[in-house]
């Protein structure tokens, strides 16, 4: 069971929605403050804030996953063509008289490379001096009619407030400026009854647009004109939402004094608002009135406008950071949603519509631990219901055989379902049917913490974890695990449980017990002993400085003893094609006989076994790391290979059966291999390489253009992520190697078999590659220096033809780390039990 299978959660939110993740609201507040105070010292000092220790700031307010992962989310909804794309800021009247918070507030984004658009009012300003001047404000169905004196005053308050705004924003060292006109052009919204109030008509994005691109925040009034050129005054919230409808920015924020939005009666904040489930109920509510009313309806007029990755909140100035960057947020937030079903067959959800969800993200499909076929034998065994949402954003699966605990098998959710905070809306959902619930989900699955929030308790075995609510009996649950178990209801094995604890709840705090001390998956940290087979011999290895090393030449006899005398716990076979079939037959042999019993690892980064039965592929990104942990023979996949796999694979949905995919890649000549050289004054051969930069002139030189082995291993491996896995795919690989030392760029052609966009295309590779630490999704094409000398992969440049029938999109890694030697650590790690990542430097 995997829940929040991509990673990014743009508006989740739970129970504990008001709290945060690892601290409680004073010390968020605090960390805040904190941040704040660095950024006015760093100012003050003349020092350059740069965007790391900002961000380094915001680990305070929440984790570092959260922040990173909304950091990348927000980052990459903007690019050159729409760059105001990220958020829209109304600020309140009332809050202008903080302005300087509020300028610290934009500052923090403005540091970490986000440009949202601010509007802003000046309602009690205005109505100060107005009241002054002896004019009595009239107001008629809450909107302010506007003489040509009160418009006067209107717009001398207006530049006032904005100008103090840009200035404080300068003074934190913030690009900011001005915009009081050329954005809105306006009607008279009726000119006998209003006055000179005016109803949009038309909004220029354009003058926003420059103003980001030369780096300053656009700070605009809510003032707009005609087309003859007079001067009408519109009310900001509605300025704001005309605006949202033209930008189509991934959040709308709304800054207020109070924070939220507030119950009538209780006096409690409301938390999230799903308008398509909550709207008509609210507004029959008796103390759903006036102002209240108003804005509901403008925000639903809003959103109903918006694509549904939209959301609107209504918080205030201090607490935005936390809104934006952490998953429990501040204030209120509203979003459409959709309105949720409960199935009990699956001809009622859609046969081909549920097989497809499960294909492109049942984590057990992808990584080859189950097949959808599978997936769907076992649902048919027990009597079951489908939750989940009309576009099928999140599809949860319950079983329940009568007088038995239910067992949530599957929790699968779109990008789309968790920015929109579906997730928990069809938990929430299952919860109100099902007062006991058990789940599983693995132990590195990036959310853990999400599941923490919402299970009264949980162990982990293997790599997987048990969660469950409603039974607070240690007893008791392991007697419900052991029938679990008898019935072949839950995959592996769990029993015994351990001691275990119910959660408690002091002061509304964040903090929980759970059932086991540490519910964290356990990694190995034990010292592993490795043999590289190779390297240079006589050479010493001065890269390493805790001990002296000399690599030796061994022959397959030494192998052999070795792994017999138990010597070696993982080799790696570090030999050209063809080359080390002699040395995995000794480790072999040497294994039968081995002392202690436990059979070495050996991990081979030629071709030779890349296609060989009973060893394991070893690309973490796209198949199954458990079956790298399980198994002793791993094969390291080319460099080529690795890059053609991992730009192909998320766009597998749109295949088109006899177009195939063609990948040019151009590589450094590091990846052409080497040649043996003259031996050097100590007798011992040297290495040369094959192609060097004088041989290519400075150009570039295709080779092997057709049968590349690359091509087939590609095609090979990424035909078992089909949905038909019996249907072998083609990939067209034209290799070339460039005047550089090492970096492979992939562009990436590929037919579709449907009608797509390019933002279609990059929400694919965000879904795909959610929570991939090695990783990098960007919009521009990546170079050179986005590859070379990285441990990662780094894709971008998503376009797609103006017939939306072909996707081009560039990736690239480093032939020598991703394509070889950081891969390779990857495998070794996961087979000897140690973090993935370990020893691996994380961008």
């Amino acid at each position: 069971m995997h829940a929040l299978s991509r990673a990014t959660k743009l508006s989740v939110r739970g129970s504990q929605r008001a709290q945060v993740v690892a601290c409680g609201r004073p010390a968020a507040v605090h960390a805040v403050r904190r941040a704040r105070d660095y950024v006015v010292r760093g100012i003050q000092s003349g020092a350059q804030t740069d965007r790391d220790t900002i961000t380094r700031l915001l680990y305070s307010i929440g984790t570092k996953r959260e922040v990173e992962r909304y950091l990348r989310i927000f980052s990459s909804s903007s690019d050159a063509s729409q760059p105001a794309k990220f958020a829209v800021i109304k600020i309140g009247g009332a809050v202008l008289d903080q302005v300087d918070d509020l300028a610290l507030s934009l500052s923090f984004l403005y540091r970490v490379g986000l440009y949202p658009v601010v509007l802003h009012g000046a309602g009690p300003q205005l109505n100060g001096i107005i009241e002054n001047e002896g004019i009595i404000p009239d107001y008629i169905d809450g909107i302010r009619v506007t003489d040509a004196k009160t418009l006067q005053i209107a717009r001398r308050v207006f530049l006032e407030e904005n100008l103090k705004l840009v200035g404080a924003l300068e003074k934190l060292g913030t690009r900011a400026r001005p915009i009081t006109s050329g954005v809105f052009t306006a009607d008279y919204l009726d000119k006998e009854k209003y006055g000179l109030v005016g109803k949009i008509t038309k909004v220029d994005k354009r003058p926003l647009e420059a103003s980001i691109r030369a780096g300053a925040l656009p700070i605009l009034t809510s003032l707009a004109e005609s087309e003859a050129g007079q001067i009408l005054n519109v009310n900001a919230d509605i300025a704001a939402g005309e605006l949202a409808k033209e930008l189509e920015p991934l959040k709308i924020v709304f800054l207020n004094e109070k924070g939220g939005l507030f119950h009538g009666v209780t006096g409690q904040k409301l938390d999230t608002i799903n308008l398509d489930e909550e709207y008509d109920e609210l507004m029959r509510q008796p103390w759903v009135k006036y102002g209240t009313k108003l804005k509901l309806r403008e925000f639903k007029q809003l959103l109903d406008h918006l694509p549904r990755s939209s959301s609107v909140a209504v918080i205030s100035a201090d607490s935005l950071q936390r809104e934006l960057f952490t998953d429990s947020g501040a204030g209120t937030l509203i979003r459409r949603g959709y309105k949720l079903f409960r199935h009990n067959s699956i001809d009622s959800v859609g046969a081909d519509r549920l097989r497809q969800v499960i294909h492109d993200r049942d984590p057990d499909v992808l990584s080859g631990d189950q097949g959808v076929t599978g997936v769907l034998n076992e649902l048919s065994k027990t009597p079951y219901t489908i939750y989940g949402d009309e576009p099928l954003d999140v599809v949860a699966i319950i079983s329940h055989p009568e007088g038995e605990v239910p067992v949530l098998t599957k929790f699968l959710a779109s990008r789309s379902g968790i920015m929109n905070g579906i997730v928990d809306n069809v938990f929430n959902a299952i919860k109100k049917d099902h007062r006991r619930l058990f789940w599983t989900a693995r132990a590195d699955d990036e959310n853990r913490a999400w599941h923490f929030e919402r299970a009264d308790g949980s162990f982990t075995r293997a790599g997987r974890s048990l969660f469950w609510y409603g039974v607070h009996d240690v007893q008791e649950v392991e007697k419900i695990v052991k029938e679990f178990e008898q019935k072949g209801r839950i995959g592996r094995s769990y029993l015994p449980v351990g001691p275990s604890a119910p959660p408690h709840r002091s002061d509304g705090s964040s903090s929980r017990g759970y059932a086991t001390a540490a519910a964290s998956t356990s990694v190995s940290t034990a010292q592993k002993r490795l043999a590289l087979i190779g390297a240079p011999r006589g050479y010493p290895l001065t890269s390493y400085t805790k001990a002296p090393i000399v690599f030796t030449d061994l022959s397959a006899q030494d192998v052999e003893r070795m792994e017999k005398d138990g010597e070696v716990d993982a080799w790696v076979m570090a030999l050209p094609n063809g080359v080390c079939k002699p040395f995995v037959d000794a480790v072999d042999r040497g294994s039968k006989d081995r002392k202690d019993g436990k059979p070495s690892v050996v991990v081979d980064l030629s071709a030779d076994y890349r296609f060989e039965e009973g060893w394991t592929y070893g690309l973490p990104e796209l198949y199954s790391r458990s079956a790298i942990r399980a198994s002793k023979r791993i094969s390291n996949p080319g460099c080529y290979a690795t890059s053609s796999q991992l730009i192909i694979a998320p766009l597998l949905k749109y295949l088109r059966a006899g177009a195939w995919p063609t990948v040019f890649g151009v590589s450094g000549y590091s990846g052409a291999g080497t040649i043996t050289g003259p031996n050097d004054p100590d007798g011992r051969p040297t290495t040369l390489p094959k192609v060097t930069p004088e041989s290519l002139l400075g150009g570039i030189q295709p080779y092997s253009l057709t049968d590349h082995i690359h091509e087939r291993e590609a095609a090979s491996h990424l035909s078992s992520l089909l949905a038909e896995p019996q249907s072998a795919m083609k990939i067209a690989f034209i290799p070339t190697v460039g005047p550089w030392f090492s970096g492979i760029i992939s562009v990436l052609s590929m037919p579709l078999n449907e009608k797509s966009t390019a933002r279609d295309v990059k929400q694919l590779y965000e879904e795909k590659y959610a929570g991939e630490k090695l990783v990098r999704i960007k919009s521009e094409v990546p170079t050179l220096p986005d590859v070379e000398n990285q441990h990662g992969w780094t894709v971008g440049g998503f376009q797609v033809h103006s017939e939306g029938d072909r996707a081009v999109v560039v990736g690239g890694l480093d032939n020598l780390l991703k394509g070889a030697a950081t891969q390779c650590l990857q495998n070794l790690n996961l087979a000897l039990g140690y973090d993935e990542y370990a020893g691996i430097p994380i961008a």
